[in-house]
């Protein structure tokens, strides 16, 4: 029988009643023995656009896929939920939902001995986890060499004419700056959710590094600032800026001889 939730946006009723009936489920299937709750709700009440994250350890003996096939179909058909797409990581395997009310649930198994948190955002709710090794964010000279070489990429896009690729380019070469800047400062920059815990004056350095338009010299504008903002957020990797920064400051030219 399909449960109603509104077409509106969801409320945190109906998204507890959707936790409710799926841990229901886990406490009625026997291949599952441990579950916890993961994401922003895993350290407290979440807010009024938190979505849903839970995730469940299968039996070692027992197919996951099988239990993640069954849950989908009950799913499915219980709250009109959309499948939209898998992502495997490791042993685990992650379904995302949409369901009406643009309630968004992800749901994850895992052979019950690779169980365990891999981030802070874990409260397990029964049975047993294993302790597993966090994985460790991007290095600073990581994201400082991606953002070298999207640069790069984003200033010859210019010169063939490709403007919207060129575009895509700069966006991204952005973002890992900002990457950086988090990284310096300690928060997150999962998704973008350190961006917003910056300070003023970070944040206003890259305000102006977005592209307005698709022609060649409000490009060439948007570039030259990125490259400002990638360089003043390099503390982590002196030596590697200092011997690229002349050449990332040739790519801010009119033209490349």
């Amino acid at each position: 029988m399909q449960k109603r939730i509104s077409t509106c946006m969801y409320s945190i009723q109906e998204r507890n009643l959707v936790r409710d009936r799926v841990l229901q489920l886990a406490s009625s299937d026997p291949r599952v023995v441990a579950g916890a709750v993961v994401g922003s709700l895993a350290l407290g009440e979440g807010d009024r656009w938190s979505d849903l994250d839970l995730t469940f350890a299968v039996a070692d003996d027992i197919s996951m896929f099988d239990v993640l096939e069954d849950w989908t179909r009950t799913i499915v058909t219980e709250f009109d939920a959309a499948h939209l797409f898998d992502l495997p990581s490791g042993t685990s395997i992650y379904r995302v939902f949409l369901l009406p009310g643009c309630l968004q649930f992800d749901l994850s198994f895992t052979p019950a001995s690779r169980f365990g948190a891999t981030g802070p955002k874990f409260r397990l709710l029964f049975g047993e986890s294993v302790e597993k090794p966090h994985p460790s964010p991007p290095s600073a000279h990581e994201l400082f060499g991606y953002a070298v070489h999207h640069l790069l990429r984003a200033r010859f896009c210019i010169e063939r004419g490709r403007f919207w690729q060129a575009e895509y380019w700069i966006s991204s070469a952005r973002d890992l700056a900002l990457n950086l800047a988090c990284r310096r400062r300690g928060f997150s920059a999962f998704h973008g959710r350190g961006y917003d815990n910056l300070p003023e004056e970070v944040r206003n350095s890259f305000a102006h590094t977005f592209v307005a338009s698709l022609e060649r010299e409000e490009l060439l504008r948007a570039l030259g600032l990125v490259i400002d903002g990638l360089l003043s957020e390099t503390e982590e990797v002196r030596e590697l800026s200092a011997k690229v920064e002349p050449q990332l400051r040739e790519l801010n030219k009119e033209t490349l001889a």
